[in-house]
C-alpha cells in the first residue's frame, strides 16, 4: 500500500539542495542520509514526496530545479517562517554569514544555536534539527542554507541578494 501524500516537509528542501551541489546523478541515498544526519527512511520518504510534488524526476534523480527555486522564492518564508529570538551561542547564519559580511552590516548576529559555535547572537530556528551538522561538513550547503533564512528573515534587500545567490546555485 502507497502511503499518502502529505506535502513537503523542510527537510525535504536541504536534499534536493544537497543533489544539486552534489552535481552529478551518481549519488546514493544512503550517502546524502549519512551527509545530513538523516535516516536513509527518511530520505527514502522525502525522495517519494518530491518526486510526488514534481520537485524530483521520476526516476528521483534530478531535480526540477526551477521548480524548486520558484519554490524557495516565492513560498519559503511562508512555510517556514522564522524570527530572530533571544540571544545564544551558536553559527552564523542568514546576514550574519561570513562570506556577507562584505554586504550586510547588523548590530546583532543571527545564529543557528550550537554548543560549539563561536558567536553570540539572535536565533534562527534551523529548518531541521541537525542542520548545523551538515553545515559545518559542507560549505556548500552551509551557504545555501544562510540564504534559505536571508529569504525567511530578510529586508527587501537581503532578500533579493539571497534570490541572486540562490539562483546560482540551482539554476546555473
Amino acid at each position: 500500500m502507497k502511503k499518502k501524500h502529505n506535502g513537503i516537509r523542510p527537510q525535504d528542501l536541504i536534499i534536493l539542495l544537497k543533489i544539486i551541489i552534489i552535481k552529478n546523478d551518481s549519488w546514493f541515498a544512503i550517502d546524502i542520509a549519512q551527509q545530513l544526519n538523516l535516516s536513509a527512511s527518511f530520505v527514502s520518504e522525502s525522495l517519494d514526496r518530491s518526486k510526488f510534488s514534481g520537485l524530483l524526476s521520476e526516476d528521483k534523480k534530478r531535480v526540477n530545479k526551477q521548480g524548486l527555486y520558484e519554490l524557495l522564492i516565492y513560498g519559503l518564508k511562508y512555510i517556514f517562517p522564522a524570527k530572530p529570538q533571544a540571544l545564544v551561542k551558536g553559527i552564523a547564519t542568514a546576514y550574519s554569514y561570513p562570506e556577507f559580511n562584505n554586504e550586510f552590516s547588523s548590530t546583532v548576529a543571527c545564529v543557528w544555536k550550537c554548543d560549539d559555535g563561536d558567536i553570540i547572537g539572535q536565533e534562527i530556528e534551523p529548518l531541521y534539527e541537525k542542520q548545523t551538522i551538515a553545515a559545518l561538513n559542507d560549505s556548500q550547503l552551509y551557504k545555501a542554507l544562510a540564504l534559505l533564512d536571508l529569504l525567511r528573515i530578510g529586508n527587501k534587500r537581503e532578500i533579493a541578494f539571497a534570490q541572486k545567490e540562490l539562483k546560482k546555485i540551482i539554476l546555473d
